[in-house]
């Protein structure tokens, strides 16, 4: 039983191994984060910066949060990303809105909960409507 067990686990083992050894250097190639993205086609051939570098920027501003989800948008006549970001303990999320033709931050705001649902809600009007 012992011989059988062996012959069964090594080759296991030694595949597992391998698998692990070919995914490493993925690692540190730049693999998406795992984050929503709201990223129009159309609007993407117009922006100048890589919504990588516009997360990173706006993860910058603050930076124990995580991204929970970015959306790229016409905005008051400008091109942004914006980026809502999560701070672990801390209710709502702050919202970092960055150029997408400059890479500046245009503006940050604190949402509630409740402001969010209001956003939402008011964003599944204008959906319905166009």
């Amino acid at each position: 039983m012992a011989y059988s067990l062996k012959v069964f686990v090594v080759p296991v083992v030694v595949a597992l191994l391998a698998a692990g050894a070919a995914a490493a250097p993925l690692a540190g190639q730049g693999q998406q984060a795992m984050y929503t993205r709201n990223l129009p086609a159309a609007l993407l051939k117009e922006a100048r910066v890589r919504e990588a570098d516009a997360a990173k920027t706006a993860l910058a501003r603050v930076p124990t949060a995580h991204i929970q989800a970015v959306e790229l948008e016409n905005e008051n006549g400008r091109l942004i990303y914006s980026y809502e970001l999560k701070v672990p303990g801390r209710s709502g999320v702050e919202e970092v809105n960055v150029n997408a033709k400059t890479g500046t931050v245009v503006n940050t705001e604190h949402e509630s909960p409740a402001s969010e649902h209001g956003e939402a809600k008011q964003a599944k009007v204008k959906k319905d409507t166009t």
